[in-house]
């Protein structure tokens, strides 16, 4: 068996007796400033472990051509109504979508920006009604609404089982040709009996009390060059443009999903890196002065760039940051406020990287033992200065 004298022959650190040992008042000294040192660098070494560190390369966007990036978007225009509000999406693909309602909410405003808190509602009207034509209570009774369904059931129901354009033989100029000759030669009965059967009979709707409109919502748009546009549409109305005002204030615009609370605090966490291009319109008011107002489009040109986040818990998610630039155009067409999208082929991409416990243990270690090192030289040095200094003044050096 190996004894143990052979097993204490292998000790690396051999005790000094210390009836052997002389301490020093150099070496106290030291002996203090090397633990306070090793205390600090320890601390700066348990920092930097605990700390995210983050690496940021730029690649080629790797999406493909079908991905769609979800806008979202609150803006305000005192001086558009809701009933005339349309939202327009189009690209350079050939996609054109124009009066997007589905994820679209409006709400009336007045000049000052306040609303009556209930939502504008879309819906269609019985009738046309011109800019110079004042409505009428009354305006409706006798008459109805002609459609595919109803239209052969109407004008075969009279006596003699013939249409009713072909029973009127007379001057067809807009003197002697009345809608009310042919409107009274249809039975009451008939015109109640396809007013109940039709199905796009719809109760009209009034206009909108207040002046301005809030729109908000979200579209989906595809990663190409292309424009939302906000601006006045109507089928039955025209629209003098020199009277009309795109003013408005962009309370939000961004892209991408939602941010939830979790991705907001890793944002904040990446906040140096991220930058606060996700939302640099947010609050901007764009005003046109009363000289300026007329056929005045206002134009925001957005350069976006997305940029993928991986955290530490390897989960990815998206954020898409953007640079505007605005600009006032007097066109000859309606005025709207037109945005126009250009995403870039590069995207940014932000690694989370966390130090390993083996890496921070090592480099504990390296402290310790070079900061007792350093310090035991010192000390070694000071010692055998003062005991050559004290043998020249005794004379014992010659």
């Amino acid at each position: 068996m190996v004894s143990a004298a052979k097993i204490k022959s292998v000790d690396f650190f051999r005790k000094t007796p210390r009836d052997l040992t002389e301490a020093s008042l150099s070496g106290a000294g030291i002996s203090i400033l090397a633990a306070i040192s090793m205390i600090f660098l320890f601390g700066m070494e348990l920092h930097s472990y605990l700390t995210v560190s983050t690496t940021t390369a730029i690649i080629i966007d790797k999406s493909s051509i079908e991905d769609t990036v979800r806008v979202d978007f609150n803006v305000s225009f005192p001086f558009l109504s809701c009933e005339f509000a349309s939202v327009d999406v189009s690209d350079v693909l050939g996609t054109n979508r124009l009066n997007i309602t589905k994820t679209i909410r409006k709400y009336s405003i007045n000049r000052h920006f306040q609303t009556n808190g209930h939502e504008f509602r879309t819906g269609p009207v019985t009738y046309t009604i011109k800019h110079d034509e004042k409505v009428d209570d009354t305006y409706g009774e006798g008459s109805v609404t002609l459609t595919s369904r109803n239209f052969d059931k109407i004008t075969h129901d009279d006596n003699n089982g013939i249409h009713i354009h072909e029973t009127y033989y007379g001057d067809r100029d807009t003197d002697t040709l009345k809608m009310d000759s042919l409107v009274s030669s249809i039975g009451v009965d008939s015109v109640k009996h396809s007013i109940s059967r039709s199905e796009d009979y719809i109760i009209i709707r009034p206009a909108p009390p207040q002046e301005g409109c809030r729109i908000e919502g979200f579209v989906w748009v595809k990663k190409v060059p292309g424009n939302l546009i906000i601006s006045a549409a109507s089928g039955s109305h025209s629209f003098d443009a020199s009277q009309m005002n795109m003013s408005h204030v962009v309370s939000s615009l961004s892209f991408g999903s939602t941010i939830t609370p979790m991705m907001m605090s890793d944002m904040k966490r990446l906040g140096p890196y991220l930058g606060a291009g996700h939302n640099r319109l947010n609050g901007q008011a764009y005003m046109t002065n009363l000289e300026d107002r007329g056929n005045v489009t206002i134009e925001h040109y957005l350069q976006v760039v997305k940029t993928e986040v991986l955290g530490l818990s390897h989960k990815l998610f998206e954020n898409y940051e953007y640079t505007a630039h605005t600009s006032l155009i007097h066109a000859h067409s309606i005025p709207a406020a037109k945005f126009y999208l250009e995403f870039s082929p590069m995207q940014v991409l932000i690694t989370e990287n966390s130090k390993q416990f083996s890496h921070f243990i090592t480099n504990l270690c390296a402290i310790i033992g070079g900061v007792f090192t350093v310090a035991g030289i010192l000390d070694s040095i000071l010692y055998n200065t003062y005991k050559l200094t004290r043998k020249v003044e005794l004379g014992k050096i010659y």
